[in-house]
């Protein structure tokens, strides 16, 4: 039987310091705000606590709000001191009904604290051989959009760490300076060497969307992730029907909750495959729930962090390392920042790994 105890929230802000201009079809980042909800009780003699992450994306997130702070710390004020059954389900049952779907990465952050509070304040959200027998993760390698060299710059270093799966922002800078860019990798590699993702952010417009994809497939892609932007349900569906390249969900998942609407938009686009990120779909519960249903309709997923800190990106991994996965995923975003939370996460020959004899830092 679960226990129940009385537990209480706070939440800090954390100002991210990229380590370089990290180019978007959206923009250019220099800095990203994020907020750590921690969660405590009064009775706990030793004094652990519980942390999740909360870190809305900028002009994406359903909570990219000028009143986002104000909104946390309400929730933290109105949750504190509630009874709260610490199991699981509970746990899920619980953020759901407490916290809006209308804010997704708050969701996120009371998951991950609560489940983390749980299993004594370990940073413990999922246990797998990941945690416990450093089983690695493979994941890709991302390019960031930016000035020809720049990239250049990036893909020769993935390709030096050991990555085989590289992933490329695309629809930032001059089409074919990307196809050039494309073509000099696979001019050393093949695919049977080299994965190669590309990621257009929404960036085409559904008239030119078909023509470009013919021209990206010369390079052997292994898919490419949102090639028009999300809401054009009717143009993404007959992309997905005739594409020349295997083409990812990723915004267009955003915003959608309840099974049947979930159920609805993938059968009706029918793609290949869709991306993950439970900072931006609500968290755990609702990832799984994406999972559920693509698995029954045969759509296959892949796991993507969302720039967060390496306390979302622990949370997200230990939670990808619980499925059965075969595709490299989306979670090297640790190395991004500054001032980022030591943790026992690194990178290994294109693998995050956990490492035990690393220890977390404080809060």
């Amino acid at each position: 039987m679960s226990k129940t105890e009385q537990l209480f929230f706070e939440c800090k802000k954390h100002v991210l310091d990229f380590k370089f201009d990290a180019g978007t079809s959206r923009g250019v980042l220099k800095q990203k705000e994020t907020y750590f909800v921690t969660v405590r009780s009064r009775s706990n003699s030793q004094g652990f606590y519980g942390i999740g992450e909360a870190g809305p994306l900028p002009n994406l997130s359903l909570d990219d709000l000028p009143d986002f702070e104000d909104q946390l710390m309400k929730i933290c004020n109105d949750l504190s001191s509630t009874e709260i059954e610490l199991d699981q389900t509970h746990i899920f049952d619980f953020v759901n009904k407490n916290i809006s779907g209308s804010l997704p990465s708050i969701r996120f952050a009371f998951e991950s604290a609560l489940l983390d509070y749980s299993n004594g304040g370990k940073r413990l959200i999922f246990d797998s051989d990941f945690v416990s027998k450093r089983e690695p993760i493979s994941i890709n390698g991302l390019i960031w959009m930016g000035e020809k060299d720049f990239m250049l710059e990036q893909i020769d270093k993935k390709l030096q760490d050991g990555y085989d799966c590289i992933k490329m922002k695309i629809g930032a800078i001059d089409f074919d300076q990307e196809c050039d860019l494309l073509a000099y990798i696979r001019s050393k590699f093949d695919k049977n060497q080299i994965t190669l993702r590309v990621d257009a952010n929404g960036a085409f417009t559904p008239d030119e969307a078909f023509e470009k994809l013919k021209r990206l497939a010369e390079f052997d892609l292994h898919s490419i992730e949102q090639p028009i932007r999300q809401g054009q349900v009717s143009a993404m569906s007959r992309l997905c029907e005739v594409t020349p390249i295997a083409i990812a969900l990723d915004e267009e998942l955003i915003g959608v909750f309840g099974q049947e609407n979930k159920k609805s938009l993938l059968q009706q686009i029918n793609p290949q495959y869709i991306i993950l990120k439970p900072t931006l779909l609500g968290g755990f519960r609702e990832t799984k729930e994406w999972i559920d249903i693509a698995e029954r309709l045969n759509i296959t997923w892949w796991m993507t962090s969302a720039l967060e800190s390496n306390i979302g990106l622990n949370a997200i991994s230990q939670f990808t390392a619980t499925f059965e996965t075969s595709l490299p995923q989306g979670l090297g975003t640790g190395q991004l920042y500054h001032n980022n939370i030591e943790s026992p996460l690194v990178i290994e020959s294109g693998t995050l790994v956990y490492e035990q004899n690393i220890p977390w830092s404080s809060i």
